[in-house]
């Protein structure tokens, strides 16, 4: 206890480091769950387990939902009371908890179709893992731009500053626009990762490839995100968050299930 009080307490980052244990733990129990339910369905003779969906008034009620209730309760409690200790970690690890059921679900409300198991589920996956990051550097950063850092400087030092932040976010936007999205989102927290991805190769299908690649530069960006690279990174999806199904026809007119 206390090595937790020194390490996390007394650097005021305790509630950062609940809120990252509860998203990854809910993460691993709800997909082991759903797993669980998809395994009875396509054995139906097997034991049921007490493993299945929740249906309210017949309506099939996706864990999205408690996790986004649980984000706004947290939220506007924080807002209202701003507790200490205890009970600002036990707020924190409450919105991990909601923010992990509202991921885990991400492509369902992106996509406002029942796309769980199908190729496009993996996108949910892909929200955790940026999620899970961005929890992570926040954990071991106090400022995504070091806001503390810039008080009480001369007006040539905080012109700097500035500019250094500006040039930070920007590589960050750059990421954005070459198709880069968990690179941007983590590179807002972590200045290093934006600039790295704002240097590399922009994705074939991306904003920047389109309007400033052509020929040779094409080509490399085609082959460095090509077939292999994605397998490569569908099959660290399946690992993590397990395979989708066959692909299933989603609703044409885009409307939610």
């Amino acid at each position: 206890m206390g090595w937790f009080q020194q390490t996390f307490v007394g650097s005021e980052r305790s509630a950062a480091f609940c809120a990252l244990i509860g998203f990854v733990v809910t993460f691993v129990v709800v997909r082991g769950i759903t797993r669980r339910i998809r395994a009875k369905a396509s054995a139906p003779a097997a034991e049921g387990g007490g493993l299945g969906d929740i249906y309210i008034g017949g309506v099939h009620v996706h864990h999205q939902v408690w996790g986004i209730l649980l984000v706004l309760l947290c939220g506007l409690l924080e807002f209202r009371y701003q507790p200490g200790p205890p009970w600002v970690q036990v707020l924190a690890t409450l919105f991990g908890i909601g923010a992990a059921l509202t991921l885990d679900e991400f492509a369902l409300w992106f996509h406002l179709d029942d796309v769980y198991w199908g190729e496009q589920g993996r996108q949910s996956v892909d929200a955790i893992l940026v999620g899970g990051a961005i929890g992570a550097v926040l954990l071991v950063q106090a400022s995504p731009v070091g806001m503390d850092e810039g008080r009480g400087l001369g007006a040539l030092a905080t012109c700097g500053y500035v500019a250094t932040v500006c040039v930070h976010l920007a590589m960050a936007g750059v990421c954005f626009v070459k198709g880069k999205i968990a690179t941007g989102m983590i590179g807002i927290v972590l200045p290093v990762v934006a600039t790295v991805g704002a240097i590399r190769l922009a994705k074939p299908a991306s904003v920047w490839a389109r309007r400033r690649y052509s020929g040779a530069r094409l080509a490399r960006a085609e082959r460095r995100f090509g077939a292999a690279y994605v397998g490569r990174h569908d099959r660290m999806l399946d690992l993590i968050g397990g395979a989708p199904d066959a692909e299933r026809p989603s609703r044409k007119d885009g409307s939610a299930p």
